[in-house]
């Protein structure tokens, strides 16, 4: 794909100017290739469409965020946007319990003097 895009600009003997968002896309395309492979994708019946994400950033974005008059901070809303993905992924309870421990490890390990007993309840 990309040398038949730089095979047609060639052909039209587009000036430099034009010539470098035709070499820009080219390049992109090459630097992306090993994650362009749509046709496999579509073999293993994965979604490629723009509809499945953009679903997706209106169920866990906007749904949430566009409430009226809310006001966010960008790192409170990274925070609840996660623990929505978690949820919408049902990985919230594993992810629950990691961070349990992880608090525990981070605020209170250090004032047990066998705190790995703690960590297996």
């Amino acid at each position: 794909m990309a040398a038949g895009i730089r095979r047609s600009a060639t052909l039209q003997n587009l000036d430099t100017k034009a010539r470098e968002n035709v070499d820009e896309c080219a390049d992109y395309l090459l630097k992306n290739r090993p994650y362009l492979l749509y046709d496999e994708y579509l073999d293993r019946g994965y979604p490629i469409a723009s509809g499945v994400i953009e679903g997706a950033c209106r169920h866990l974005v906007n749904d949430r965020m566009e409430i009226t008059g809310a006001r966010w901070r960008l790192d409170r809303a990274e925070a609840v946007l996660r623990i929505r993905a978690l949820r919408a992924s049902d990985d919230f309870e594993a992810y629950w319990e990691f961070h349990k421990v992880q608090e525990f490890k981070r605020n209170h390990a250090n004032k047990f003097l066998e705190p790995e007993r703690f960590l297996t309840a």
